[in-house]
This record gives C-alpha cells, structure tokens and sequence, in this order.
C-alpha cells in the first residue's frame, strides 16, 4: 500500500554520471530505471525532473564571464539530453516513458502539455519533464515544484546523497543534526538549504510536502512512497 499515489521526483544530473568526472555512466542510470519502475510497477505514479549537473550548469557558465541567460539556455538544453538518456532506459526495461519540454524540439521533444501528462500518468507511464521552467533564472528545483503543482501531485520527492535534511553539511561538520520533521517556517528561519528559495516558497504557500531522502540507501524510494520516511526528512 503506498501512501503517496502520485509524486515528483527531482534527480540531479549528477546521479547519472555515477563514478564518472561527467557525462554518462550506464551503470548509474540502470539503476536509477530499476529503482523507479520498481515503485511505477506497483501503481505509484512518477513524474521526474532531471538536472543537468553532470553536463553543464548554467551558474558555473556565468561565473565564468558567459551572458547568464545564454548559460541557462545550454543549461535547459542538457537536462533535455538527460530526459531523453531516462527514455531510452525505462523503454529498454520494459515501463513506458513520456518526454515534455517546457519548450518544444520538432521532431525530438513534444511541448509540455499538462492533460497529456496527467493522462500519461494515469496509464502507468513515467512522465520526465526537461527544459526547466523554460526561463532562465529559475533552477530545476522550481520546474519540479511548478509541475508537481501543476499535476497534483502528493508530493515533491528530492534523491541525494544524504538521508535527509541536516543543520549543516554533515560531510563537512559531525556536528551536523539531522531533522526526521521540520516545518516550512523552521527551515527558513535556520536558513535550511532544502532548495532555492522561490522553490522553496511556492511549496510552502501551496503546502506541498518536500521528502528530502538518500536515493542511494537500500529500497529507499519504495519505503517513501510507502510513507517510511526513515531514510529522509519531511518538510511540510
């Protein structure tokens, strides 16, 4: 029985290059397919929004002298190679994947469309959104929260590398508390770095739940969206 029905999932770019400096691992992203048809063949719904940390990323370009909007552009265009890399696994295993942009490629990508995305949902297909919010300025972490409002979805589930929400960086403070639960308004006045801000408050203000949890740990995603939220933390 899984108490989330439909959920976001917001994956980092990063998660698909595995051991590798950049780029593309295959091993890395069969196992993020099978971890999330596992869930998806049990009647869980999936959207997904990819990031593009493993190819490119838009601040690294305009810190480095590039025009922002120009470096966020090439940013959008690699979570589209991303989205399309997710495709080609989940068809190669067997689940059904849709790809919407938030800006159309003729011939390659279909604009986003959120009655055919919700349809697609419905009929047991992973839905992978790519482009971001298709303006620059915005990070993927606010495309997942606009489309998982946008689709209704349960809530906003983020893959990292940690189980969850800490007061500091625990890889760099043993210090660092971890949170099981925390409030919108305790994360912002501790100054949480839960996601970017304007993410952040459009969850808040439209109290969608955030589940921050370590993808890596053994059958975390299926414990989530069962509601074991051991391996994360809940922000609501």
């Amino acid at each position: 029985m899984s108490r989330f029905n439909r959920v976001l999932l917001k994956l980092s770019g990063e998660a698909l290059k595995g051991d590798l400096a950049f780029g593309y691992q295959p091993e890395a992203i069969s196992d993020i397919v099978e971890r999330i048809s596992k869930v998806v063949r049990n009647g869980v719904e999936v959207a997904i929004v990819i990031g593009a940390g493993n190819l490119w990323r838009g601040l690294a370009g305009s810190s480095s002298g590039m025009d922002r909007v120009r470096a966020d552009h090439m940013g959008m265009l690699a979570t589209m190679m991303n989205a399309l890399a997710l495709k080609e696994y989940f068809e190669q295993s067997g689940v059904p994947a849709l790809v919407q942009s938030a800006f159309g490629v003729e011939g390659m990508l279909p604009r986003y469309d959120r009655d055919t995305a919700v349809a697609a949902l419905e009929s047991g297909r992973v839905v992978i959104f790519a482009g971001g919010t298709g303006n620059p300025f915005f990070t993927t972490d606010t495309a997942s929260v606009v489309r998982a409002l946008e689709i209704n979805c349960d809530a906003v589930l983020k893959a990292t590398k940690v189980d969850g929400v800490y007061s500091a960086d625990p890889f760099k403070d043993p210090d660092a508390v971890r949170y099981e639960e925390i409030s919108f308004d305790e994360a912002i006045e501790k100054r949480l770095k839960v996601m970017d801000a304007s993410a952040f408050s459009l969850c808040r203000d439209n109290n969608l739940a955030i589940i921050v949890f370590d993808f890596a740990a053994e059958e975390s995603l299926e414990r989530v969206v069962a509601g074991d939220t051991s391996c994360g933390t809940i922000v609501s």
